[in-house]
């Protein structure tokens, strides 16, 4: 027989939960995908070379290249393979790191990511999204590439925090107090995003705030609920997208954001998303965002300190059919991306620029 108080908690709690499923913990993951010394040494080297651009003490410029998304691991391999050659070749001028988006925010619905839905059938196996998501990361830090993610669901971190060298905190949700929260305890450097209408001043606000120490509700490795005490990520830094219809990598734009982060009390450090609103959602306008960025840099800017590229094997995007069976390969499900050869040339190019500005030096 049902108390009052059970019969009021029943029509108070959960009433548009569908059902709970376990989830395994962080421990629990990482046992079965366990972090291995030769991914530790390269993570490490990974966050400690983007530190040292970001505080001007390295001269290279930092690349954030890969697919809009991860949906297909054997060909984010393949990428992460070609990537590999080309840092052996660029290295010295460009500091490679691949995307390894996982997560995807939408403004109403669709596919939210390899993690949410890793069958791309609606069956929503999170659990294994993770522990697959976790493995390729570990195939891909082992082959010598430093890794970049969207930091989106306050979680994750704890799942895959120990193989990310560098995190974003895109457009919708730098002005979140949890993502500004969740940054500040994050162990690799966080880019924020300006806002989707092109203002900075959320960004700014961010990368402040995300510097300074926080307390917040997370959990244990175990996956027991905590209260965490964060000491302030002092490697947040502004990532310039475009937004309310307009590019903002020109000249101008560049100039006014160093003003802006002055003004803050922030480095001028300053990486140019070369998609998004900067290309107009065209991705074959991001060599043209690229150059231009470039240009500016050969004529003196000192504040680009690195670049992000939507790319893949081959160009444009493609929707995601029914039968899974006709998926082109190596072609991204969200975001359109520039081509493998676009991406080649258009590194090998900004190097070989590079090189020439420091022999004249």
């Amino acid at each position: 027989m049902q108390t009052d108080n059970q019969v009021l908690s029943t029509e108070l709690e959960d009433l548009n939960i569908e059902c709970f499923q376990p989830m395994a913990s962080p421990a629990e993951i990482k046992a079965q995908a366990p972090l291995s010394d030769k991914a530790r040494q390269e993570v490490a080297a990974g966050r400690a070379a983007i530190k040292k651009i970001l505080k001007g003490e390295d001269r290279r410029l930092l690349v954030i290249t890969g697919p809009c998304s991860i949906h297909d691991p054997k060909a984010a391999l393949d990428y992460a393979e070609r990537l590999r050659k080309l840092a052996d070749e660029v290295g010295d001028e460009l500091c490679l790191v691949m995307r390894v988006y996982f997560e995807k925010p939408r403004t109403v619905t669709g596919w939210k990511g390899f993690i949410n839905d890793p069958y791309m059938d609606g069956s929503f196996q999170i659990g294994k999204g993770m522990l697959k998501a976790r493995e390729l990361m570990m195939k891909i830090s082992e082959m010598g590439l430093p890794l970049a993610t969207e930091a989106l669901d306050p979680f994750g971190p704890q799942y895959l925090g120990d193989l990310v060298s560098w995190y974003a905190i895109g457009a919708r949700t730098s002005e979140s107090q949890t993502h500004r929260e969740m940054a500040s305890g994050l162990s690799a450097p966080v880019g924020f995003k300006n806002g989707t209408d092109g203002s900075i001043e959320t960004a700014i606000n961010a990368v402040k705030s995300s510097r300074s120490n926080h307390h917040f509700l997370g959990m244990f490795e175990d996956g027991r609920s905590a209260v965490v005490f964060t000491r302030g990520n002092k490697y947040g830094h502004l990532v310039l997208r475009g937004g309310g219809g307009r590019p903002n990598y020109d000249t101008v734009s560049i100039m006014l954001a160093e003003k802006a982060l002055e003004k803050a009390g922030l480095p001028a450090r300053i990486i140019v998303d070369c998609s998004h609103a900067n290309s107009m959602k065209n991705h074959e306008l991001q060599p043209f965002v690229l150059h231009d960025c470039m240009t500016q840099i050969m004529n003196g800017n000192k504040s680009i300190c690195g670049f992000m590229l939507e790319s893949n094997i081959n160009a444009g995007n493609q929707k995601i059919p029914a039968d899974l069976a006709d998926l082109k390969y190596g072609v991204s499900v969200t975001d359109a991306c520039i081509d493998w050869p676009t991406t080649d040339r258009i590194l090998h190019q900004a190097a070989e620029d590079l090189r020439k500005l420091n022999r004249a030096a």
